[in-house]
């Protein structure tokens, strides 16, 4: 199982915060440094000293940062055109020598949308230009060096688009989709992804949601296209210790009221950790995104180091 840290960074945290946080991260062993993007935070707090883009950011890390790889859980849809997006993932894809992916979402957080003048269509808009946005990054980066790239959809437009600049990762990074969505989400990730990723769910849930995106690859011929098979990953939200009250101590965040829906986080020992990963290895996982809270709080990131990976098999 490949283990991944996923970050939370609109919560409140500069970019040096960030940059010690994936240098330990690489260097404990971790596959990954995945962080939201945010523009504002979800509590009543202001998440000082504010909000990070997470592309400038993971450009940053692209250069400070050797083996682990790094991307996005995950890019708004509403934040971005998405040919200056694919030139975007395309360079720091480059820049780190084709170490980054692209987590995208339909974009929910209607708050940030508004404070920061960014349009936030209906919920069946949001979903249709996700699916084209889709369209158009997988074709740039599959478009052959010398040809021109074409797309006229509903919501985007493109004339005689040159593909460049090209990723590093050929036909280039992996795109993540995922949710907690029935219908669209397990479709578009049959259809253009190459990880699908349930957020944060009980491992039942997990279950059931990797069945309905096997039944969408079944739907949509995934397996006669020879496209490798999906990723099946899983958020996991972390809080645990040495003893209960620094598990407690951390988990206290999770109990104040926030946008996010309901999780199902782990809270007490390593031991318990290493357990839920476990089952949900069993439920057809092989990739886990941990999601740990507090970004200064770089002990945390040691004990998971030191007391989880070690004892799960294949672990890099």
């Amino acid at each position: 199982m490949r283990v991944a840290v996923f970050t939370e960074p609109h919560r409140g945290a500069s970019y040096d915060d960030q940059l010690r946080f994936a240098r330990l991260a690489e260097a404990g062993g971790f596959d990954g440094f995945f962080r939201a993007d945010h523009y504002q935070s979800m509590g009543d707090t202001p998440g000082l000293p504010g909000p990070t883009d997470a592309w400038l950011t993971l450009a940053a890390l692209a250069r400070e940062t050797s083996r682990i790889r790094l991307g996005t859980l995950v890019s708004s849809a509403t934040f971005r055109l998405p040919g200056p997006l694919a030139v975007m993932v395309a360079q720091v894809d480059q820049m780190s020598g084709g170490r980054v992916e692209l987590g995208i979402g339909a974009g929910w957080y209607e708050r940030e949308h508004t404070s920061y003048g960014i349009p936030f269509p209906p919920a069946a808009e949001r979903f249709d230009r996700l699916a084209e946005q889709l369209e158009i990054l997988t074709g740039l980066w599959r478009t052959p060096v010398g040809a021109t790239y074409h797309h006229t959809g509903q919501y985007y437009r493109l004339v005689d688009a040159p593909a460049l600049p090209r990723p590093a990762q050929q036909p280039g990074p992996p795109v993540i989709v995922g949710g907690r969505g029935p219908k669209r989400t397990p479709e578009l990730a049959a259809r253009y992804a190459d990880e699908f990723n349930v957020p944060f769910m009980s491992v039942s849930g997990t279950a059931a949601a990797y069945a309905r995106v096997r039944e969408a690859c079944d739907r949509v011929g995934r397996a006669g296209s020879g496209r490798a098979p999906l990723v099946l990953s899983a958020g996991v939200v972390v809080a645990i210790g040495r003893t209960d009250a620094e598990a407690r101590r951390r988990a206290a965040p999770l109990h104040v009221p926030s946008a996010l829906p309901p999780e199902d986080p782990v809270v007490g020992s390593p031991a318990r950790l290493v357990d839920r990963l476990g089952e949900l290895a069993a439920a057809g996982t092989t990739r886990v995104h941990l999601r740990l809270i507090d970004l200064a709080d770089l002990d945390h990131l040691e004990l998971v180091a030191a007391e989880v990976l070690p004892q799960l098999e294949g672990t890099r």
